[in-house]
């Protein structure tokens, strides 16, 4: 195995893990759904032990995705989360929210009331995807940060990456391309988290409440999705050389996808699956949505990282400073680092299965109101 082969076989990793991790943000979708005025007391009761049974899995799923990332490109690490770090504060901060009202949410006196929990979630579920959405979004609009690697000879301030903005990575929410993807991210785990509910819940009042914002959701998610893939094919994008040099191509993204056509299969097979799962939530009475836009909503998430990293593209590139981008080449661990995670990674199949079995263990048994209101065992 290649130096070369061990980047790119890491960068498929990173893109498979980001991939799930938004699948698995039906979670916070779900949640979203809280602030409904039409949804009962009873009816929230039962999405927030819904998707309580699951949110660990998202949570470790991010924190996994962090993880990878530091040991694989720990130089986009260290420049991302070191210098744009109120964006991932801020996503950390609502998760830690998240949990805390899971926690709480329906105990004796507690300090912020049902309600208030019930916000937290809430808040939770539209700031996670949105941040994250954001934060990818920056894969092809750039971000403000200059790197000097022979800094790291300077004992008096061994800093490899600074930071130009103040506003450290929220400086991002005035880029209206990156806004758009942290849009769609929020209306398409809104949607997959109605899927869940109406698969995970035996209830047929809350199953026609999810499948109407299921189409609620779906005008919305369809205008910032098209409009954010729209401007991506026609901007510029950040290529690289064969000697390493940044410099900007025109429809370099669009070039990208020609140039790779099993990734624009992938591509359309995604859009198809998450428009298919769409469609079966919204005007069928099927019940399985969830999987079909899952698997889809893992493939496209999976295109938009290849789409970013491969075919000669910085995949974090600098705004300030072209030759400071980070592509897969230069910000990747040492070929040692990558060939031994490489061997621990050939344990991801056993976990997965584990993950498949303990899922299927915690949905064999679909939540009712019955069960809501007869067990104390309860979110």
């Amino acid at each position: 195995m290649s130096y070369i082969f061990l980047q790119n076989y890491w960068w498929c990793l990173i893109s498979l893990l980001g991939g799930l991790l938004v699948f698995l943000m039906f979670v916070q979708g779900a949640n979203l759904h809280l602030v409904n005025p039409r949804l009962t007391a009873i009816e929230k009761s039962m999405v927030v032990n819904s998707t309580g049974r699951k949110w660990e899995l998202a949570f470790t799923t991010l924190v996994t995705f962090g993880g990878a990332f530091f040991a694989s490109f720990p130089l986009f690490y260290s420049t991302s989360f070191g210098g744009a770090y109120w964006v991932w504060i801020l996503l950390l901060i609502t998760f830690v929210f998240q949990a805390v009202s899971y926690e709480f949410l329906n105990k004796k006196d507690n300090l912020l009331g049902t309600k208030g929990f019930q916000i937290a979630l809430v808040a939770n579920g539209f700031l996670a995807p949105f941040v994250v959405g954001v934060a990818v979004g920056t894969f092809f609009t750039g971000s403000d940060f200059v790197v000097n690697k022979m800094a790291i000879l300077d004992s008096t301030a061994p800093v490899i990456s600074t930071w130009g903005s103040a506003w450290r990575g929220l400086e991002a929410l005035a880029s209206p391309h990156a806004v758009l993807l942290g849009l769609t991210l929020v209306c398409l785990t809104a949607i997959l988290g109605a899927l869940y509910i109406i698969n995970n819940v035996q209830d047929d009042a809350l199953e026609e409440k999810m499948r109407k914002a299921i189409r609620i959701f779906s005008v919305p998610f369809l205008v910032f999705f098209l409009s954010w893939a729209g401007i991506l094919l026609v901007r510029e994008g950040y290529a690289v050389n064969e000697d390493g040099m940044v410099f900007m191509e025109a429809y370099k993204y669009l070039h990208n996808l020609l140039a790779m056509p099993a990734v624009l299969v992938m591509l359309l097979i995604g859009v198809v699956g998450v428009l298919l799962g769409l469609w079966a939530g919204a005007f069928t009475r099927s019940r399985y949505g969830i999987w079909t836009a899952g698997i889809g909503t893992v493939l496209v998430v999976m295109a938009v990282f290849f789409t970013a990293g491969f075919n000669g593209t910085a995949y974090y590139p600098s705004s300030t400073d072209l030759q400071s981008s980070l592509t897969i080449a230069n910000s990747s661990s040492s070929e040692f680092t990558l060939l031994v995670m490489s061997c621990v990674s050939l344990l991801i199949p056993f976990v997965l299965a584990y993950i498949i079995y303990a899922w299927r263990a915690m949905d064999k048994t679909k939540i009712t109101q019955e069960e809501i209101e007869n067990t104390v065992h309860k979110y």
